[in-house]
């Protein structure tokens, strides 16, 4: 015997109709979610740490060299994008270790590549901003 799926009740029905939030308690839970996972981050990963320090070199060297907007805004870009993935990362290794809590080759090459990724990233910030400062620092310097 077949049975039939429930329909949702007749009237009004919140946007989130499967959790049963409003919209705006729906993106209030979200926006709630979201920064618990960055005081995660920036309390537990040392990497984190650095990269914030880094950015903080990185303000006083725009502000002292008066960098033009262009360039504030392509080193707010790759800063946002390193933090970004320093929480990926953390939420990859979080999973992996979830899922698989005892030595697996496959959850060290997850951990691994996720890494990997933040490699890739700091590379790319170090090139950044190679070519914002280091005119301005070779004019400096010699």
């Amino acid at each position: 015997m077949r049975t039939r799926l429930a329909r949702p009740a007749a009237g009004p029905h919140p946007l989130n109709f499967r959790s049963g939030y409003t919209f705006f308690d729906g993106r209030r839970r979200s926006l709630a979610a979201a920064w618990a996972g960055v005081r995660y981050t920036l309390r537990t990963q040392p990497n984190a740490w650095i990269e914030l320090a880094a950015l903080g070199v990185v303000v006083a060297a725009g502000c002292w060299f008066r960098i033009r907007a262009m360039e504030w805004a392509v080193l707010g870009l790759t800063m946002t994008l390193v933090l970004a993935l320093e929480a990926v990362n953390t939420a990859v290794e979080a999973v992996v270790d979830l899922v698989s809590p005892e030595i697996h080759p496959l959850a060290k090459i997850a951990k691994d590549s996720a890494a990997g990724a933040m490699i890739f990233a700091v590379l790319g910030s170090i090139w950044v901003a190679a070519f914002i400062f280091g005119p301005r620092l070779w004019a400096l310097i010699f």
